[in-house]
């Protein structure tokens, strides 16, 4: 069975290098950053920060229905609606990095404890 492009999440993934001071306060903006992308554009499925232990990493997941509804919130950092670079700036942030990536195979515990399988082709 194939399965077109359209039906495949997409998911965005930024990570952030900062100094260790800087996380918590990087973590609360994206957090609220998070939360309007979520309530603005259609097409978001669910997302995720993680810290990594050093302090130094922050790693920001997002997962849309579709490559445009991940695309076109993905514009809005660029047109100043979300203010990103002010973000980047604000967090001192040495480096960051964008990754995209279609989903192709997934595997979930449902409410009732059972494992389910997504693979898409």
């Amino acid at each position: 069975m194939h399965v077109s492009e359209k039906n495949r999440s997409f998911t965005q993934l930024i990570e952030f290098e900062i100094e260790p001071h800087q996380q918590p306060a990087l973590v609360s903006a994206l957090s609220a950053q998070t939360e309007r992308l979520a309530q603005g554009y259609n097409g978001f499925l669910s997302a995720s920060i993680q810290a990594s232990d050093d302090g130094r990493r922050v790693l920001n997941f997002l997962q849309w229905q579709s490559r445009e509804a991940g695309e076109a919130a993905f514009q809005s950092f660029e047109s100043g609606e979300q203010d990103f670079l002010q973000l980047i700036l604000a967090h001192q942030a040495r480096t960051v990095t964008f990754g995209s990536f279609q989903v192709v195979h997934s595997l979930e515990r449902s409410h009732d404890n059972a494992l389910h399988c997504n693979l898409v082709h």
